[in-house]
């Protein structure tokens, strides 16, 4: 890499890494304010708490390093020609795409970076975020509870009373549990109860309840049952089960599944490095500025709409391939041929030759 490559690549890199931490920072604290809101730490304690902010933040990553080389280009590029640099690179003969030359060498390796991530990194971190959020949420969770207190849930209608636990917080007597679904009031009461961790993502979060009754009671029918059992298995998983599954799942899973939802988490994850790569290219058409003229505030306001319009839409194209709207070809890489196209039209060599012709 010559000289000039070089000075680029560093007034590029300088940015991005001060973007990332930036980023990074801001996403640690408010997801640490929004898991010390939710009670977690008395649930899990602040070890298990810590762990979970980062593994979220593995996961966000994926978002924040494209987030973070497109506002790098546009702060590092029209620092250069808002400083009368790049009109001097341009007399010696370094022009606009030896400039997109320079920018490609160094998206590359970001886009990799972002691939693996999306690939590799996200589905571990959601299988052990899940395994920490599903101990944490669970609704008969004895860590939850302290004894010879009643707890309800105005969400799911539940209400649970423990009346001793031991020591370690797993095992717990008398122990009583409600809930009214579809008209059918359902109560549980077990003697003795023991809770089992989650060690795996194939593993269910559960408590094993022992010697107790189920009490249905059905109204206005009237058709009431009492069923007494030794041993019964509550299964404590919420509504996100499935959602979480599906994006801890391997990228191999999701490749031989034929699955609307699992196509679409599928192609979210291939795309991130193309969607890198993409708004690298459309961040180089933001900076052409006359050195007489300063519009840096119009520029990163013009960029931030066009990155919110993009992401807003990727939401959309994923959720119409997993409603089955769009089929999974052409899936969401239609949004991402607007987006090329989109890039293209913006370049400076391609303006020129636009214009030009007309």
């Amino acid at each position: 890499m010559k000289t000039i490559e070089k000075y680029i690549t560093r007034e590029l890199l300088i940015p991005f890494f001060a973007v990332t931490s930036i980023l990074v920072g801001l996403f640690v604290s408010f997801s640490t304010a929004r898991i010390l809101a939710s009670a977690v730490t008395e649930t899990l304690g602040m070890v298990a708490m810590l762990q979970l902010v980062m593994l979220k933040t593995i996961i966000a990553l994926e978002v924040l390093v494209p987030i973070s080389f497109y506002v790098a280009i546009i702060y590092g590029l029209s620092r250069l020609s808002r400083d009368q640099e790049m009109n001097i690179l341009r007399a010696v003969g370094f022009g606009d795409n030896r400039i997109l030359y320079t920018v490609l060498l160094i998206v590359i390796p970001v886009s990799i970076v972002s691939g693996t991530l999306s690939l590799y990194a996200r589905p571990w971190a959601y299988a052990e975020s899940y395994i920490l959020d599903a101990q944490a949420q669970a609704e008969l969770n004895a860590n939850r509870f302290q004894a010879g207190r009643f707890y309800g849930s105005e969400k799911s209608g539940r209400v649970i009373f423990v009346q001793a636990k031991d020591d370690s917080g797993m095992r717990m007597k008398e122990i009583f549990h409600f809930i009214k679904k579809d008209g059918i009031s359902e109560i549980v009461v077990a003697k003795d109860a023991i809770q089992q961790q989650q060690l795996s993502l194939d593993q269910r979060p559960h408590t094993e309840l022992f010697n107790g009754f189920i009490y249905r009671l059905a109204y206005p029918e009237g058709k009431d049952s009492a069923i007494r059992y030794e041993k019964m298995i509550y299964y404590n998983e919420n509504e996100l089960v499935t959602n979480y599954r599906r994006k801890a799942a391997s990228t191999r899973a999701l490749w031989e599944s034929d699955q609307p939802r699992d196509i679409a988490e599928l192609q979210w994850r291939l795309s991130r490095p193309v969607a890198t790569i993409l708004l690298a290219l459309i961040a180089v058409s933001f900076t052409r500025v006359s050195p007489r003229q300063d519009k840096s505030d119009k520029t990163l306001l013009l960029a931030a709409v066009i990155f919110a319009v993009y992401y807003n839409l990727t939401g959309l194209a994923q959720t119409w391939v997993e409603q089955g709207v769009i089929p999974s070809m052409p899936g969401v890489w239609w949004l991402y041929l607007l987006l090329f196209i989109f890039a293209v039209l913006l370049l400076p060599g391609m303006r020129h030759r636009l214009f030009s012709k007309t």
